[in-house]
């Protein structure tokens, strides 16, 4: 299966300010020797050798993630503004599928702003989109943005090949994957999923606030997380932050690094960031979860930081 980032942040879409731009291009500026800018080869090699918190941005983006499975079905988890961005590249590459499975962890407004642009495929008769959540009365809570005054037009404008799913039980089968859920602490409640393809894991779980059951080893926790190949969580908070929003329903970071050590984890994807936080501040974290996660019993595990277009494949 294949994984691509759309939408990285969290609670509120946080483009790049000017003053962001400038610093980058004026870091990139020192960085120059005479040797770097010879010819088009110099230049590139010299672009190359960036780091990433120069060379492009983790992305302002709200909560939106894309897998394809081997049979190239299409699973998208949440709508937040990322969906947007899927969208138009759907558009650019001239790509026109029959079929989109949208599931929900839940109905904050960070995860649905953008179901209403995803754009052409809500509104083109030939799209079928598929909405799942384990929560009931998935059309109700998705009209309720779109209506007056928040929004110009009602839901009744989408084409009318959608469903609506209310799953039950623990685990559907979709394409060639087997997706199952499972409900974690976030106010007003959220569920993480996990798709299992040809032996390949992957967890998704925005919106978690770890808490001491989850590291329970208890027969529930050890079929859903040990061993996962990859696990993309909420990592909002610094340590001081998580215990200064206790009950707000986001983890930390180091958090994250004992969770994935503790579950034998492979890789561990932080997701959901801050916004207020800039490009600096987020590979700040990146290298203090790294440096953390030697100290760890599975100190194997690789860690990573979400970007929007960041592929990754299992």
């Amino acid at each position: 299966m294949k994984v691509r980032f759309w939408g990285v942040r969290g609670s509120i879409p946080t483009p790049l300010t000017s003053s962001q731009i400038q610093g980058k291009i004026s870091a990139v500026v020192q960085r120059i020797q005479p040797k770097d800018i010879v010819d088009q080869r110099s230049r590139e090699k010299f672009i190359a050798t960036l780091p990433e918190n120069l060379f492009g941005t983790v992305g302002g983006n709200t909560t939106s993630v894309e897998v394809r499975l081997e049979d190239d079905t299409v699973i998208i988890f949440d709508a937040g503004s990322g969906i947007c961005r899927l969208g138009a590249d759907l558009v650019r590459k001239n790509e026109h599928l029959r079929d989109y499975h949208i599931f929900f962890t839940h109905f904050h407004w960070d995860h649905i702003q953008g179901l209403p642009f995803f754009s052409p495929q809500m509104y083109d008769p030939r799209c079928k989109v598929n909405f799942y959540t384990p929560v009931e009365g998935l059309r109700n809570i998705l009209s309720g943005q779109m209506k007056n005054p928040y929004f110009p037009i009602t839901i009744d404008v989408f084409h009318k090949d959608i469903s609506y799913n209310h799953l039950k039980g623990n685990s559907i089968k979709l394409g060639t994957a087997v997706i199952s859920w499972k409900r974690m602490k976030h106010p007003g409640g959220v569920f993480s999923y996990k798709i299992e393809e040809h032996g390949k894991t992957l967890i998704f779980s925005t919106d978690t606030e770890l808490s001491d059951k989850d590291f329970e080893k208890n027969s529930e926790n050890i079929e859903y997380f040990k061993d996962a190949d990859v696990l993309i969580i909420d990592s909002q908070y610094t340590l001081d932050e998580a215990i200064e929003k206790y009950d707000w329903g986001h983890s930390s970071y180091s958090l994250c690094v004992d969770f994935a050590s503790v579950w034998s984890i492979k890789k561990l994807i932080l997701f959901h960031h801050e916004p207020t936080y800039d490009d600096n501040k987020m590979y700040s974290i990146l290298q203090s979860a790294r440096w953390y996660k030697q100290y760890q019993q599975n100190s194997n595990i690789s860690v990573s930081l979400a970007k929007e277009g960041m592929e990754i494949v299992l």
